[in-house]
């Protein structure tokens, strides 16, 4: 996997946290910084956790599946990419009234949920050359950044832009995995 891909990969697994924080950043009372930090160091290391926990277990089965792991990269990319966008579209109660700060444990659980995704991305991780290492401080760092960005927008934007940023992340993951599913058929085609 290349630089710009692992990137992607790292903003792309980022925009569901975002949206999420966008929503946490919409029920706090006009969140500041330091909450807004604290909410993405708490996303971002359960983020970059999360798909280490799941390459080791793709690592496990990777000999097992080593000459169809291309292609359950690009499955597994391909399904979550689609959840992400029908969750983009899902209804929301937002009854709720504004909050001075989130507690520890709702964040986490919140940051643990967005992750699973990451998790699965880990899997898939196992099956292609990447360092997984640098793969999880990326998507750790994309996350604590644009989780902080997401609450402290959260108030003035509402839930809509954390929509449209979930939809582009499940776009990114498709087209990460066609990329890698791309990368290892012309591979074998030219060898």
């Amino acid at each position: 996997m290349n630089a710009l891909s692992l990137i992607v990969l790292a903003f792309a697994m980022s925009t569901d946290a975002f949206a999420a924080a966008i929503s946490k950043g919409a029920a706090l009372h006009k969140p500041r910084l330091p909450e807004a930090l604290r909410t993405g160091v708490i996303f971002g290391v359960i983020e970059a956790i999360t798909p280490v926990i799941g390459w080791g277990l793709g690592s496990v089965a990777a000999k097992f599946v080593a000459d169809w792991d291309h292609w359950i990269a690009f499955g597994m990319l391909c399904i979550l990419g689609v959840l992400m966008i029908r969750n983009a579209f899902k209804e929301e109660d937002e009854d709720a009234a504004p909050v001075a700060r989130h507690s520890f444990w709702l964040l986490a659980a919140t940051g643990f949920a967005t992750s699973i995704d990451a998790m699965a991305v880990g899997v898939g991780l196992a099956f292609v050359d990447v360092n997984i290492v640098v793969a999880a401080i990326a998507i750790g760092l994309a996350t604590t950044l644009m989780v902080t960005i997401g609450v402290m927008l959260g108030r003035a934007l509402g839930s809509v832009a954390g929509k449209r940023a979930e939809v582009l992340g499940g776009i990114a993951l498709i087209g990460i995995g066609s990329l890698i599913l791309y990368e290892h058929l012309t591979a074998a085609a030219t060898a």
